[in-house]
């Protein structure tokens, strides 16, 4: 199922999610443009929780930020073209209606404490895991779970393959948002270590910060389980 718009209208031109997706796109260039020293740019703008909860160090060549950075560094990298198009799609489509019940600057505040929370419901299981961490994902599951409090009766088109025939339709995004969520819970519980580079746990923590954050960020005459603006 991938959600490609919403029917859902806002007041405010989206200046931070623009400007999320723009810095995400300018960095990701950045990246390709390093070819092989990529992976030295990981190792330094990534989150690594072994060098932020544990008493592992980066060579000197690689420490370029105090590790309590990376935790903002590491939002605004991803490992590849997939990576990037499908977390910004989300952004793209979610992001505006959140900014524009809380405003930028409060949406800017809401944004990175999401993406902080999902670090650290992905790295305290294992502080010493000493794989760094990149992607916007958790921020932006944070944006995911608040809409799903906001609006779960907007509707909201999707794509849905079947093999090669992809079928389109509008659903609620409550059952967008929930069946994206009940799939993170389960790929996490099966996955076990093998996750295959996907951080599910930053997923689940970042949506569930959305969620409970959501009441003290929105402004006071929007209500919550709204069916749109």
């Amino acid at each position: 199922m991938i959600p490609l718009h919403d029917d859902n209208p806002t007041t405010l031109t989206p200046y931070i999610t623009i400007g999320s997706i723009a810095v995400c796109v300018l960095v990701f260039l950045w990246q390709l443009s390093l070819g092989d020293e990529v992976q030295r740019a990981i190792y330094s703008l990534g989150m690594i929780p072994a060098t932020v909860f544990g008493d592992k160090s980066l060579p000197p060549e690689l420490a370029i930020i105090p590790p309590w950075m990376t935790a903002f560094t590491s939002m605004f990298m991803h490992g590849g073209w997939m990576h990037l198009i499908g977390n910004m799609l989300y952004l793209w489509i979610f992001g505006n209606n959140v900014e524009d019940s809380m405003g930028h600057v409060r949406f800017v505040f809401f944004y990175l404490l999401c993406g902080i929370a999902a670090v650290l419901a992905q790295a305290l299981p294992d502080p010493d895991s000493a794989v760094p961490m990149i992607g916007a994902s958790g921020a932006i599951s944070g944006v995911l779970g608040a809409y799903l409090l906001l609006f779960p009766h907007a509707r909201v088109l999707v794509a849905i393959p079947f093999g090669i025939i992809v079928h389109t339709m509008r659903i609620p995004a409550g059952f967008v948002l929930g069946f994206w969520f009940l799939m993170q819970l389960l790929s996490s519980a099966t996955a076990g270590d093998q996750q295959g580079g996907i951080a599910f746990g930053a997923h689940i923590g970042g949506f569930i910060a959305g969620m409970a954050l959501i009441p003290f960020f929105k402004y006071r005459r929007i209500r919550l389980l709204s069916p749109g603006q």
